[in-house]
């Protein structure tokens, strides 16, 4: 395997374990915990002003803190998104600054791509030909791009609910795709979940990069923590609110910022704000109650358009929470109807397309706003997971809607 000079292997958050990447290739053959990968920092020659030396091209100008080199790469340019000014949404705020870190400029539209480049160098790396997934739709599509870069076959389950756009794009890209039957309405992800667990058992030999059950897809999205810290000189904003299902991005930007902070980059680590849906939020619900662990809802108790956080039973939230109390961040929920007007308000107030689930931070922020959790002088990041036609439908819908 070509791995980086700095990559010491994978440990369990679990049990604390640790395994060499060449032969652990997933959950920890101990206890079946989440695999992280770890790093020697003190090996690790570069600076800022290297940094800054390089050009942006792709996530893989940091790959001194990544697991792979960057010749071993499956890559098609992800990374490198802007990060751009919002003074309209600054000043209804009340706050200093509003910063939009755009996913959507990723080859797939949406930040999927960083788990995907790494997960599927993973799997190439491993001398994998077919790899499997289920996803909510975004994962799905990356996936699906990705394998057919990478010349591997692909294996994706989806839930009916999931949008046109994924399932076109998915097929489109040559993955083979399972569209999960709907069980009294749309199926949910959890349907897709046990279709794909059904697929792996009788494929034993299928090579999975899915969530949390592959160690590189957090690995991969903590680079957008790194290019935020870099495109601020390095200096922490006072929030960064991401619309939260399975909290994988979270997760990894949230690893970044200590690896910045312990490497001497950054002074601080990253304030991370949970946003979720009304009619899904489990980690808020745990978050609010002085939780360690969310608790699971049951598919029937998913009440929110936002497909993409849709995720009743977010099985890494120890991580998440962990992630945003170790922070000093927070969460919040919002309803569908606030999550989809700010959508409307980013578009036309700003010109920037969020996707429908991704406006969960912008409307998360204005509530956070509303409650106090910000000040005048603060500078906050909304993290735009997707590009706004990933959701054109529901956001036409809702147009109309509130324009009757």
């Amino acid at each position: 395997m070509e791995t980086t000079d700095a990559f010491e292997g994978l440990s369990c958050v679990d049990c604390g374990e640790t395994f060499d990447a060449g032969t652990a290739t997933h959950r920890c053959p101990d206890c079946d915990g989440i695999l992280d990968p770890r790093y020697d920092l003190d090996r690790i020659d570069l600076t800022p002003a290297d940094l800054a030396a390089r050009p942006g091209e792709s996530m893989w100008r940091y790959e001194e803190l990544l697991p792979f080199t960057r010749e071993a790469a499956v890559t098609l340019g992800e990374g490198d998104t802007p990060l751009v000014e919002c003074p309209a949404l600054a000043e209804a705020m009340g706050v200093g600054r509003v910063l939009l870190k755009d996913e959507g400029a990723n080859p797939t539209g949406t930040f999927k791509d960083r788990g995907q480049s790494l997960a599927m160098t993973a799997a190439r790396e491993h001398g994998a030909s077919e790899v499997a997934l289920n996803s909510a739709g975004n994962a799905g599509q990356a996936a699906a791009a990705y394998a057919a870069h990478a010349d591997i076959d692909a294996h994706v389950f989806l839930p009916s609910r999931a949008g046109f756009t994924q399932k076109a794009m998915t097929e489109v890209h040559g993955a083979d795709l399972t569209v999960t039957d709907p069980v009294g309405g749309n199926s949910q992800i959890g349907d897709a979940g046990k279709a794909y667990a059904a697929a792996m058992d009788d494929n034993p030999d299928w090579y999975s990069t899915k969530t949390f059950v592959t160690p590189y897809r957090h690995e991969g999205k903590k680079t957008m923590a790194l290019e935020l810290l870099e495109q601020l000189d390095w200096e922490a904003p006072d929030a960064v609110v991401y619309p939260t299902g399975g909290g994988v991005g979270l997760v990894g930007m949230h690893k970044a910022a200590r690896e910045a902070r312990e490497l001497g980059w950054s002074d601080d680590l990253v304030p991370m704000y949970a946003a979720q849906a009304a009619g899904c939020a489990p980690v808020v619900d745990a978050y609010e109650a002085g939780a360690d662990r969310h608790e699971p809802l049951a598919d029937d108790e998913v009440d929110t358009a936002c497909n993409g956080i849709a995720i009743p039973d977010p099985g890494a939230s120890p991580l998440i929470l962990e992630a945003i109390r170790e922070s000093d961040g927070g969460a919040v929920a919002t309803t569908d109807r606030e999550i989809l007007d700010a959508a409307i308000t980013v578009a036309r107030e700003e010109g920037l397309e969020v996707g429908a689930t991704c406006a969960a931070a912008a409307s998360g922020a204005f509530a956070l706003a509303e409650s106090g959790e910000f000040g005048p002088d603060d500078t906050v990041v909304l993290l735009n997971t997707g590009a706004g036609n990933k959701d054109v439908d529901t956001l036409r819908a809702h147009l109309g809607e509130s324009e009757a």
